[in-house]
């Protein structure tokens, strides 16, 4: 019995093979004609891809792309505005999670100008324009949260805004209608202008906004900074803060805002970045 368990245990011999080596010409060979296939696949994805870059270089531009590239940021754009909601908000974080600030740019800080005697300049009203100064933005309602700016080169840092909505500004001066009647900034938001347009003053920056993100609760004119008064690089007086978009689109020193039914230039699309630039 011991020895027949013993037997069975072991375990069962591998089958010989029935084909064997192959010889060595042979092998050989089969060697060559991999390697040969491998190349020609190769050069033909190479060659394709060169072909594919010179169509895509010699193809017309469109507001600064080559227009397949504009394709696919309209389609990006499509999608981002079909997820997109006033009731998403995005996430907010306590003052220890506070990060030391960036300055995301200088386009349209070299304009000298008196802080003092700045103004912002309202255009496209229902009441047709207005100028008012940083005190009247500071007596709207004073709005606080700590959210997370997004450059769009891949970093990012958590700040504390305070300000007012821009909502808010918007209830204080409507803006023109999309149909011509007045304007009902909370019961008809749907109504209102398509696009928010802003400036710095000698228009050496401008972003363009759709209004469903205008109208986002969390889209601010800040005036200050992690507690303090905005800084000359970050922007002073006045700021934009949107965290639902990436840091192209929170223009800082602000001097005008305007609305439009048109679709309004942005710097940044105008060289080859996504205009909507929505996340």
């Amino acid at each position: 019995m011991s020895d027949e368990r013993d037997r069975h245990d072991e375990p069962a011999a591998e089958p010989a093979s029935l084909e064997g080596p192959l010889p060595d010409r042979e092998a050989d060979e089969q060697i060559r004609r991999m390697t040969r296939r491998g190349l020609l696949v190769m050069a033909g994805s190479v060659g394709a891809g060169i072909v594919g870059y010179k169509w895509l270089r010699n193809s017309p531009r469109e507001a600064g792309v080559e227009w397949p590239l504009r394709r696919t940021l309209e389609a990006n754009e499509r999608l981002s505005r079909a997820y997109f909601s006033r009731a998403r908000i995005s996430p907010t974080f306590s003052k220890s999670d506070i990060t030391r600030p960036r300055v995301n740019g200088h386009q349209g800080l070299d304009v000298k100008a008196d802080a003092s005697a700045w103004r912002l300049n309202l255009q496209g009203l229902a009441s047709g324009t207005a100028s008012v100064g940083l005190a009247e933005i500071k007596a709207l309602p004073r709005r606080e949260m700590i959210t997370e700016l997004r450059c769009i080169e891949g970093w990012s840092t958590i700040v504390q805004w305070t300000g007012a909505r821009l909502s808010d500004l918007m209830t204080r001066f409507p803006p023109i209608t999309r149909d011509g009647r007045a304007p009902d900034v909370e019961g008809h938001p749907g109504n209102l202008a398509s696009y928010v347009s802003m400036e710095t003053p000698g228009r050496g920056y401008y972003v363009g906004l759709d209004m469903e993100s205008a109208l986002h609760p969390q889209t601010l004119l800040v005036y200050e900074m992690n507690g303090q008064p905005l800084n000359w690089h970050h922007g002073a007086p006045l700021r934009l803060a949107i965290p639902v978009k990436y840091g192209i689109k929170n223009i800082k020193r602000i001097g005008t805002i305007r609305y439009t039914n048109v679709r309004p230039a942005d710097f940044w699309a105008e060289r080859g970045y996504d205009w909507y630039a929505g996340h």
